[in-house]
């Protein structure tokens, strides 16, 4: 349904003056995607820098290192096993089982942030940590699949509907569940500022300047992993925006303080996702875009340029 630009002004600031159409479009509709993508992108925006610098790899983000796939895991758990779901069909749920979706989602993606973590104490080189976390993508794929195999026709059909992604199915109800936990979060994430900035210079340099290393990981790992598992629980698995939004972030505020980095990082991954969710609802059209494949549209360009921008013995290393 197409509106005047002056309808939806009618419609957001002025509901007295607004129709009934535009109304039910605007507040009923519209807003609860529009206010979803801007959270979700800057979320994922969030997760990527501060992976980034804590892991101090260019291409750590929470898709990649198998985090989303850990979340992502945990939904099919439930959706699967027990015939609840998520987005699109989570509407149906009372709150407790609204808040048992996103506790799935969460303890499967801090799993998989516990082990990457693990592995980057033992080894050396950001190419292993970056394919265990790829290894883990795998595996948890394999046991998906396992439970795709033995779920029935109409939450098989639901879970690859999740699987896709999108904004349209969140409704009123949801957001109410899903908007407190993102933005309690990214406020934590940005005060996680001065730890990241001491991190920048090594471990060593950040404990000898008051820095309890070891917490703060800790603390923002659990935090990054609460963000994507919330993500992903509502929206689907979300890929390519929070390591594209850190690397689009960094020149364009030309800095690596994280005080400027992490802001710009949650800007520019809400637009990235706000502008992904327009190009999926393909304007003018009925049919409705895949999300995870505008997001790949926009993010692979970017994750050529990181790596082309990189000498090959660090990639390979």
């Amino acid at each position: 349904m197409r509106l005047s630009p002056a309808e939806v002004f009618d419609a957001l600031l002025r509901p007295d003056q607004a129709s009934d159409r535009a109304l039910d479009v605007v507040r009923k509709v519209r807003l609860q995607r529009t206010v979803a993508a801007g959270l979700s992108g800057a979320a994922l925006g969030l997760c990527g820098a501060q992976m980034q610098t804590i892991f101090r790899n260019p291409l750590a983000d929470p898709f990649v290192l198998g985090i989303t796939g850990g979340a992502s895991f945990g939904v099919a758990v439930v959706v699967l096993t027990a015939g609840t779901g998520a987005s699109h069909w989570i509407g149906g749920l009372d709150v407790a089982g609204k808040v048992g979706i996103t506790l799935a989602a969460f303890v499967g993606a801090m799993a998989v942030t516990l082990v990457a973590l693990a592995v980057a104490h033992r080894v050396r080189g950001t190419a292993s940590i970056l394919v265990v976390g790829l290894m883990i993508g795998y595996l948890l794929a394999a046991l998906v699949s396992l439970l795709v195999a033995a779920a029935e026709p109409d939450r098989l059909r639901q879970f690859v509907t999740w699987g896709f992604g999108s904004f349209r199915g969140v409704t009123n109800a949801e957001l109410k569940v899903m908007a407190p936990v993102l933005i309690v979060g990214i406020a934590v994430s940005l005060l996680s500022t001065k730890t990241l900035n001491a991190l920048l210079l090594g471990e060593r340099y950040a404990e000898s300047m008051g820095v309890a290393v070891r917490r703060d990981r800790l603390l923002i790992l659990l935090v990054t992993s609460m963000l994507a598992g919330v993500v992903t629980a509502f929206v689907g698995p979300i890929a390519f925006v929070g390591l594209a939004a850190p690397h689009l972030a960094r020149p364009l505020v030309a800095t690596s303080d994280h005080r400027i980095l992490l802001p710009a990082a949650a800007l520019i991954g809400a637009v990235m996702t706000l502008v992904a969710e327009v190009v999926a609802q393909l304007p003018g059209q009925r049919g409705v875009l895949p999300l995870n494949a505008v997001t790949a549209l926009l993010g692979v360009p970017v994750v050529i340029w990181v790596l082309t921008r990189r000498s090959r013995s660090e990639v390979i290393t």
